[in-house]
């Protein structure tokens, strides 16, 4: 099928499936009625104005609370200020700006090439896809955090790295699944920039203790612990590796812990492989949702960067075919039975995803061996593009610090070897309180 290449042609397609998108999303029984921005509103409004407790707050007719760190919560003050309806638009208007940052960030220079009948088919795509679905009608904030991660992995694909880190820090302190992105500082010895993050994190989760100490006492000692707060982890909606395990009715914390460690151990082999840093980053998301005891299908925005790769890499049918799954809603057909074969194959479509896109995402050039920082650096070769190379346009040395430094041993990329550049999830949310998974009014998350 060959796409429209007069300017009036491209408009009358882009409207024609931007109409189809619209009519799909807006008559599909998939939206989910605000229905954690309301625990977000309910539980501000409920401290506020009532004096009560963070985590003592349930939405009316439901056992839904509040499941984030005291953070979350102290960043959600603003709420007390306006009404609902007014935190629902506040609430869409960010999520928007945030999806737009996103694109920016993945899509580089690049997007400047494919014009605006690119970028409308693109969000025609996005539209379609279920977590980006579930994130908006649920007025979750996977979008804002997806966005922080990036601008970290943006900083240090670019040489900043003094600026990294505060991003990946404020986005651990709201939910606990981006920590993973700081262990992935850690293991490519980002030192600096882990330190920012860990700095960041530590620092919001101690101001959240100073403005609601015994909220925060009952969370890091109580609720954290609580899984039962967040919902059945065999709930079908709940595709991560326990997810797998509880639906298969294997309770053991040891098997999951085993199958944790050995997802763990594929993923430090890559990151220390990999080409560049959105690479890197686009493998710590599929792996911080699949060892999540909690991933509910809005959290697999994280997926979109692999989406990005595989494209990038020249894999645009593999890209495309995962990705129309991922917006079948196919995993909620064993919704009320996910026994048998059948069952165990569609149950978790969904993290056979993810976790194929973690052992095959193209991760570019194979590892080189690593410099000790006593060895002397080698003169500049073609044969080993710098950062800089891989840009569209070459910049100036990078100051001692940076992704560029090479005394401290390290070399550009996030791997050892290149010169380019969930998770104790207690706050995922929760599940529908009655049996169909579609109903607008029924809750499948938070």
């Amino acid at each position: 099928m060959r796409l429209p290449e007069t300017g009036r042609g491209r408009l009358l397609l882009l409207l024609a499936l931007a109409s189809a998108v619209t009519v799909f999303t807006a008559t599909v029984p998939l939206l989910r009625d605000w229905f954690d921005l309301r625990v977000y509103y309910g539980t501000i409004d409920h401290w506020v104005h009532h004096g009560g407790r963070v985590y003592d707050y349930r939405v009316p007719g439901t056992p839904y609370g509040f499941t984030y760190p005291p953070f979350a919560a102290v960043a959600m003050l603003p709420m007390a200020l306006t009404g609902l309806r007014t935190a629902i638009a506040l609430a869409l208007l960010l999520n928007l700006a945030a999806l737009a940052l996103v694109l920016r960030l993945l899509a580089g220079r690049e997007w400047r090439r494919h014009g605006w009948f690119g970028v409308g088919l693109a969000l025609c795509a996005l539209a379609l896809f279920e977590p980006l679905r579930d994130t908006v009608s649920f007025g979750q904030v996977n979008i804002l955090l997806l966005a922080l991660v990036l601008v970290d992995a943006h900083l240090l694909a670019t040489g900043r790295e003094r600026l990294a880190g505060v991003g990946i820090g404020l986005a651990a302190a709201v939910k606990l699944t981006p920590a993973l992105f700081i262990g992935l500082l850690l293991v490519t010895r980002r030192r600096r920039a882990s330190g920012v993050a860990t700095a960041v994190a530590a620092g919001a989760t101690g101001l959240a203790a100073l403005v609601a100490p015994d909220a925060s006492r009952f969370y890091w000692t109580t609720a954290l612990w609580d899984t039962a707060r967040v919902g059945r982890l065999d709930y079908v909606s709940n595709q991560s590796l326990q997810g797998v395990l509880a639906r298969l009715g294997v309770e053991s914390k040891a098997v999951w812990a085993i199958a944790v460690l050995l997802v763990l151990a594929v993923w430090v082999g890559r990151v220390r492989r990999v080409e560049d840093w959105r690479t890197a980053f686009a493998l710590t998301g599929l792996t911080a949702c699949l060892v999540s005891p909690v991933t509910w299908v809005h959290h697999l925005i994280w997926l979109i960067p692999s989406f990005v790769i595989l494209i990038r890499a020249g894999h645009v049918w593999i890209a495309s075919t995962l990705y129309a799954v991922m917006c079948t809603s196919v995993v909620w057909i064993w919704f009320h039975d996910a026994s048998g074969l059948d069952g165990f194959l569609g149950s978790n479509t969904y993290v056979w995803i993810t976790l194929g896109l973690l052992l095959w995402l193209p991760t570019g050039q194979r590892r080189l061996p690593a410099r000790n920082a006593s060895d002397t650096p080698p003169p500049p070769s073609t044969a080993a593009p710098a950062i800089a190379a891989a840009s569209s346009h070459p910049g100036p040395p990078a100051p001692a610090g940076t992704a560029a430094d090479t005394t401290a041993g390290r070399t550009s990329g996030p791997g050892r070897g290149l010169d380019r550049s969930a998770s104790s999830e207690p706050t995922g949310s929760t599940r529908p309180a009655a049996a169909n998974p579609q109903s607008s009014r029924e809750r499948a998350s938070s």
